[in-house]
């Protein structure tokens, strides 16, 4: 969880699961199973082994010389188990990616009948994992006849040895069987004890894949010399702001001031930028070149916690958790009281919907609220970011995806949401930014033009060719103009 955001779109959401929940396992059984073998076996054995010497010391070591020749093939076994180890645990995580996705996207995956598709997909990944199981099984049970094979030449040097040494008069019958019995003894828990280096290895081939991700440095951390930031004025400037992605420029040479209270609208083409533009307010990421000022402090100065709380964000994406409605509102502010909750859900124009709901606020959404429809999801997410009452306002794509309807109370949700804030809000459909204070076209990841909605349609440039287009649009579908007569 202290990792930056750009480490979680590199790694897909099933592995991290499956590292989190099987390579674990894997580190737990082999831990537990060492600790306990080593402390139960190696106690008997050292005690075993003081009886073998003591009875005769002679044959001790003669019985002893066949406990190096079982280290190279332990070690080349022991290595095996801990590379298909690491394999199989590579695909049990793209099992979980396969489950993950199936059990998200199961409405499209039933909608285009990709059944047979998923299950087949899920087969072949599955059968790869069973095939280094398989594999990993082979080896460990190899090396016990391994093992077997190379301790019984000790026996029996030992037998040969000692029937001289009792033939000669040296050694009596008793004596022998009972060094004999010792030895027998001693090499069942050294037999053990050899078993649990392969538990072993298999646990290192888990704890390899843990440890890299434990070990992973957060790319967005505060300086030592942070400040911290009570309650912003809400005032944003990008000055010579670039941020790269892989040496590929994403935003390139911005600079852009966002004034208290002011109502500032991002359009551009998919991928100009506008969405990476806002994440580097947050510090979702972080700038390549220049810096992004809030109060006339850089945001990379400013303590994460103290900086994120000055922002509230409204995404394309309602994010929804399987919980109760209120829980939902509250999620940016676990102490807010019932009645607050109300407020704010009548703000958002929530209140009614919530009301008709079985249990009201305690109704339980299902996962990613399922159980509402777009525009009661994103009014939800309006309600959670009013609650959240934040200087400084991201919304992305808010309005995208509803009926127009829905669209219709989105938006006046989002006007009672916007009031007093400054407000940075990412749209392609033009009709929900008319009336903002200024709109900056992005092209490319650079600013091409940027005023007024009547100032740039005078200007004839990019953001009068995207209007027009819409506006087209909208006249072929016979659904009128959505905006007012073109100044």
């Amino acid at each position: 969880m202290t990792l930056s955001l750009g480490f979680f779109h590199r790694h897909r959401s099933g592995a991290l699961m499956s590292r989190v929940l099987n390579d674990v396992n894997t580190m737990q059984e082999g831990v537990a199973n060492v600790i306990t073998g080593v402390m139960r076996e190696g106690v008997t054995a050292l005690a075993l082994l003081g009886v073998v010497f003591y009875r005769n010391w002679q044959l001790a070591i003669l019985a002893f010389l066949a406990i190096p020749l079982t280290v190279y093939p332990a070690r080349t076994i022991g290595k095996r188990i801990k590379r298909l180890s690491g394999r199989s645990l590579e695909k049990l995580g793209d099992i979980s990616k396969i489950l993950q996705e199936t059990f998200s996207g199961i409405k499209v995956i039933k909608a285009f009948g990709l059944e047979p598709r998923v299950v087949a997909e899920f087969n072949a990944v599955n059968r790869e994992f069973y095939g280094f199981v398989r594999r990993t099984i082979k080896y460990t049970s190899l090396s016990s006849p391994v093992m077997e094979v190379i301790t019984s030449l000790g026996i029996a040097a030992v037998i040969w040895f000692g029937g001289t040494l009792v033939m000669r008069g040296a050694m009596t019958a008793p004596e022998f069987f009972s060094f004999i019995a010792a030895m027998v003894m001693l090499y069942t828990p050294v037999r053990k004890l050899l078993s649990s280096y392969n538990v072993l290895q298999r646990s290192l081939g888990a704890a390899e894949r843990v440890f890299e991700i434990l070990d992973e440095e957060p790319e967005i951390r505060d300086l030592p010399t942070a400040v911290a930031l009570d309650t912003a004025q809400g005032e944003v400037r990008f000055e010579g702001v670039s941020f790269s992605y892989q040496d590929e420029y994403v935003v390139r040479n911005i600079n852009l001031e966002a004034r208290k209270g002011e109502v500032v609208a991002l359009v551009g083409p998919s991928g100009s930028g506008k969405t990476t533009l806002v994440s580097l307010i947050t510090r979702f990421y972080d700038v390549s070149e220049g810096k992004v000022l809030i109060d006339g402090i850089d945001v990379r100065s400013i303590r994460t916690r103290d900086l994120l709380r000055q922002i509230s964000l409204v995404d394309q994406e309602t994010t929804l958790f399987n919980d109760t409605v209120a829980n939902n509102i509250r999620f940016g502010r676990p102490d807010a009281t019932d009645e607050e909750v109300e407020a704010v859900a009548r703000a958002a124009f929530a209140h009614d919907f919530i009301m008709e709901m079985p249990q009201g606020y305690a109704t339980c959404i299902g996962d990613r609220g399922v159980r509402l429809s777009g525009g009661q999801r994103k009014r939800i997410c309006i309600a959670r970011a009013i609650l959240k009452d934040s200087p400084i306002l991201i919304l992305d794509e808010a309005t995208s995806a509803l009926d127009t309807e829905s669209e219709q109370m989105v938006q006046q949700a989002i006007n009672n949401l916007m009031a007093n804030r400054t407000t940075f809000v990412i749209a392609h459909r033009l009709s929900t930014i008319l009336h903002a204070d200024r709109i900056v076209v992005l092209e490319k990841g650079e600013i091409v033009e940027q005023g007024t909605h009547r100032q740039l349609l005078e200007a004839g440039g990019l953001y009068r060719k995207l209007y027009e287009m819409q506006f087209d649009a909208q006249q072929r579908q016979g659904s009128g103009d959505p905006c007012p007569a073109r100044e």
